[in-house]
């Protein structure tokens, strides 16, 4: 496997560029520029071939890596063992389904009532698919192309993790139980923090910069908070944000991934001074008004679904009219590599135009 995929010292020395641009966005926001990762439609093996051997899953990895290398948008050169979002809910017991031609989900919830969680214990680190995951991952190193790296396998979120573990019952115990919901709570993040520094130290040795979503990010993980727009704000700020916060704080910080609804919430992620950065719906959220909400710091990623929704913003960056904020990258679609180097090419011309 190796040898499936060669980066050229061409290739190799200008994602070495690309990967010092990355760190600039995050260092020298005021003097970073946009990034845009471009993706295509790529012919890949069904998720019941992938799930069944690792090998599969590597090389359906690179094949989708291929067309980012010739269009030579900003898509880090990076590979990643997925197994799902449910690997924390299944550590705790919860059962895993397969839907056909799909990742791994909950199928119960162990905790069905919380009273129990007095009784629930932390499990260990080789707990669900997590030994399965490590033995994975010991077979992505051996054959990891050179110039390759392996991001961090999803771990999601204190609260989105609880909800799988617990079920929709979780919202009513905000009101009814919000003692033994904070034991859940405090308990899935402690097994998250010592989970995630353990899996960090599988991939990498650096202690201050992770891949994820084919980009390079500050810190040591991304949390998933989609489940945020089933709650208010100001339950967000109470319950949660102290145990985020405490998580990326002990990690060494990390990004936050939220594909929900709510704007309100947003703000709430960035009280947490440890959130180097965000990734959104541009369906949901207007990146010229979010750009001018969140700290300069923060590095935002936007992408769209569905993806015919991408155009109006398109447009208006080929127009010239382009956010404030310079630390964002920008995930587009194309029907081929052709047109993919084309908007590629566009958007930059549009940019250089801008400023």
């Amino acid at each position: 496997m190796k040898n499936y995929l060669v980066l050229s010292n061409y290739q190799r020395n200008r994602l070495e560029n690309v990967t010092e641009k990355y760190k600039q966005m995050h260092n020298d926001p005021a003097n970073g520029e946009p990034k845009f990762i471009i993706n295509t439609p790529t012919v890949l093996p069904d998720w019941e071939e992938r799930l069944s051997d690792p090998l599969v899953m590597l090389k359906a990895n690179l094949d989708a890596l291929q067309p980012h290398l010739d269009i030579e948008d900003d898509r880090m050169a990076t590979v990643r063992v997925d197994f799902g979002t449910a690997q924390v809910a299944a550590a705790f017991g919860c059962d895993l389904v397969i839907p056909a031609n799909n990742l791994p989900a909950a199928a119960n919830h162990v905790l069905e009532n919380i009273e129990d969680v007095f009784q629930l214990k932390k499990p260990s680190l080789d707990a669900g698919w997590y030994g399965k995951l490590k033995e994975w991952t010991e077979v992505y190193l051996q054959n990891l192309p050179e110039g390759v790296h392996i991001q961090h396998p999803d771990i999601q979120s204190c609260f989105n993790s609880a909800h799988l573990i617990r079920g929709n019952d979780i919202l009513l115990d905000f009101y009814d139980k919000p003692k033994e919901m904070g034991v859940l709570l405090d308990l899935v993040t402690e097994y998250m923090t010592e989970l995630t520094l353990y899996l960090k130290t599988m991939i990498s040795s650096d202690k201050e910069w992770f891949y994820d979503w084919g980009a390079l990010w500050k810190g040591s993980a991304r949390i998933s908070n989609c489940s945020m727009h089933m709650i208010s704000p100001d339950f967000y700020t109470e319950h949660i944000l102290q145990r985020d916060l405490h998580l990326l704080r002990t990690i060494g910080g990390g990004r936050v991934h939220y594909c929900g609804t709510s704007g309100r919430v947003i703000q709430e992620f960035f009280k947490n001074p440890e959130v180097s950065g965000l990734d959104f719906d541009g369906n949901h959220h207007d990146i010229w008004e979010l750009s001018k909400q969140v700290p300069e710091k923060a590095v935002l990623l936007q992408w769209m679904d569905p993806v015919e929704n991408q155009y109006k913003v398109v447009d208006r960056l080929l127009a010239g009219d382009w956010p404030e904020k310079k630390n964002i990258i920008f995930q587009f679609n194309a029907d081929s590599v052709q047109e993919g180097k084309k908007l590629l090419a566009d958007l930059k011309s549009s940019y250089g135009k801008s400023i």
